[in-house]
């Protein structure tokens, strides 16, 4: 096991009725920046709960927050941030409302700097204005991590960022919240939960069996609960171990003292920016070809999570790895969600525009770093 630290001060309120804790998280806060998607909040009857918790409270409102954020958009949410004197920001929606909400708290109190700099790297954020969320959609993990993902759509752009200053103070997670999700939505995050776990998991072995082991459970707490949430949508225990395993996917635990990949989500974020593809169903498409690519050196963690995940324990390792490779695609067709170019039209034309983008990036992928532009035209390829 590698060197690390770990530090999570993100208080989680989980549970039932959790929203009406809004008032008791705040505590002094008394001007407070709320933020949310496209209005969804206002259907499902999550608003009325977040203003009845926010009573008291001097409250600006900023909506339309899409589900890849934009960078125009969010820049438009930080002048109406720093017009008003906010104090704090509350998101309340999915991951995407959080992002963005992460994103404006740094750039509302950033003095003489390009915002976007923040998301590019280019600018080191030494604070931020405090963040909650309440949350609506189990996916991205944000609700307990600093990690955020920004779009540019004038550049083509989609880039993920990270600053302990956006850890939110606190994360609500009530699995009521999620009972009127489209199917779409809902699968999505349990794909996209599942790939956060691989892409911390399916590296090479480094003599971390406690990781290892708590990644495998959220991946089988995933395989099984996840089909359930499309045939029986108003299970609040379905609903409730998808929401922390979500949470749990993507909250570091996992990923301390190991080595991590990350390359399926860089291309799948590049097919996003390109041809708008939900992330998740993005990643759906990618896995299996890192996983088919990169057989070799991931050989060992390949086979691990053959016989510890899908329990296949006849063959060989060739044999395993290709079982393994087949069940992760069925799993995702169960899902609902799409895993190959041609289930969206695309085929060769997209694998090498994803490589054109990444070589004008000069980026390279992996837990190697060896995953380049030529690689990730490969890997598309074989899910063209």
């Amino acid at each position: 096991m590698k060197n690390f630290r770990f530090k999570n001060p993100v208080e989680i309120r989980f549970g039932k009725g959790t929203i009406a804790d809004l008032g008791e998280l705040l505590g002094d806060e008394t001007k407070i920046f709320l933020l949310y998607g496209g209005g969804s909040i206002k259907k499902n009857g999550v608003y009325e709960q977040v203003k009845h918790g926010l009573t008291g409270k001097n409250i600006v409102e900023f909506g339309g927050i899409e589900a890849n954020p934009q960078y125009e958009t969010c820049m438009k949410a930080v002048k109406e941030v720093q017009a008003s004197s906010a104090t704090f920001v509350l998101s309340v929606g999915g991951g995407s409302v959080l992002d963005a909400a992460k994103f404006i708290a740094a750039a509302a109190v950033l003095e003489n700097k390009d915002p976007w700099g923040i998301v590019t790297g280019d600018v080191s954020i030494s604070t931020a204005l405090p963040l909650g969320a309440v949350m609506t959609l189990p996916a991205t993990g944000s609700e307990m991590n600093s990690n955020s993902v920004i779009s540019r759509k004038e550049w083509g752009e989609k880039r993920g960022w990270s600053s302990d200053h956006v850890l939110p103070r606190f994360s609500i997670l009530d699995p009521e919240t999620t009972f009127s999700l489209p199917e779409r939505q809902a699968a999505n995050g349990v794909v996209d939960s599942f790939v956060h776990v691989m892409e911390q998991y399916l590296t090479y072995p480094v003599n971390s069996p406690i990781q290892d082991r708590f990644a495998e459970a959220i991946l089988l707490t995933l395989i099984e609960e996840g089909p359930k949430v499309l045939t029986d949508p108003g299970n609040y225990d379905v609903r409730a171990n998808i929401f922390w395993a979500s949470t749990m996917a993507l909250n570091r635990l996992i990923g301390v003292g190991v080595v991590q990949d990350w390359a399926t989500h860089g291309i799948g974020h590049e097919l996003t920016a390109l041809y708008g593809i939900d992330h998740a169903r993005t990643l759906a498409v990618t896995l299996p070809g890192v996983m088919q690519f990169k057989r070799q050196q991931k050989r060992e963690k390949l086979i691990q999570y053959a016989e510890r995940v899908w329990n296949i324990t006849q063959g060989d390792g060739d044999v395993k790895i290709d079982e393994a490779i087949a069940k992760t695609v069925l799993f995702f067709g169960k899902m609902g969600v799409p895993t190959t170019l041609g289930d969206y039209q695309l085929g060769g034309e997209a694998a090498q525009a994803a490589a054109e983008n990444i070589r004008k990036k000069g980026w390279k992928l992996g837990e190697h770093r060896d995953i380049g532009p030529e690689e990730v035209e490969q890997i598309l390829l074989l899910r063209a």
